[in-house]
């Protein structure tokens, strides 16, 4: 029997060939496997939980991440990145340093109760890890510091403008805001409520004046 080429391209399109990696968007993965992470943590997070929650293939997890532990790097550097873009986003626009740090965390208390009831993702992975996994602990600790350096940065150009008065060492300031971070990640699980954190955070950042 005869076939025409177009029936053979036909096919060809529409029958999947085997091993072929599925065609995903790697935002949306990593995302997915952000909030699985997130509530469960890395250790009891099996890849099968990966797989289902990412809703992609072991051929393709595979051949993009080779693992669970290089997904999990990816994610972190990728939740880091997202965290850090609000600030930076106002760094780059010119904004008063001290308010994007002010901005900064505001965003955390308005944050969906959800998110509240999850705590912060570095902090929670710094905590599981330490005596498990410490170069991935140590991962966590750098993106953390990360996070710092943006700090000592706005706050020494806000001494240098003379909109920060306080002559203390920024590099203290900035462990300081980040202790502040840590610790505002605990309460809010305490209080999921815009309105008993951001009081609270107005109180600690009284600092920066």
């Amino acid at each position: 029997m005869y076939y025409s080429v177009q029936y053979y391209t036909f096919v060809w399109k529409t029958i999947p060939m085997a091993g072929r990696p599925q065609i995903f968007s790697e935002d949306e993965v990593l995302e997915k496997a952000t909030q699985l992470f997130w509530c469960k943590g890395y250790e009891a997070t099996s890849t099968d939980e990966l797989l289902s929650a990412m809703n992609i293939g072991k051929s393709s997890f595979y051949n993009t991440f080779k693992g669970k532990r290089e997904l999990f790097e990816r994610v972190i550097e990728n939740f880091v990145n997202q965290s850090v873009a609000a600030l930076q986003k106002d760094i780059e626009a010119g904004v008063d340093p001290i308010r994007s740090i002010r901005n900064f965390f505001g965003k955390l208390a308005t944050s969906p109760q959800s998110t509240h009831q999850k705590g912060c993702f570095m902090g929670n992975t710094i905590v599981e890890l330490s005596n498990i996994d410490k170069p991935l602990e140590n991962m966590a600790i750098r993106r953390l510091k990360k996070m710092e350096q943006l700090f000592h940065d706005q706050i020494k150009k806000g001494q240098q403008t003379g909109q920060l008065k306080t002559r203390e060492d920024p590099a203290v300031i900035a462990r300081y805001l980040i202790t502040m971070w840590n610790g505002l990640n605990i309460t809010r699980r305490m209080y999921p409520d815009p309105d008993c954190l951001l009081p609270l955070i107005e109180m600690q950042l009284s600092i920066l004046k």
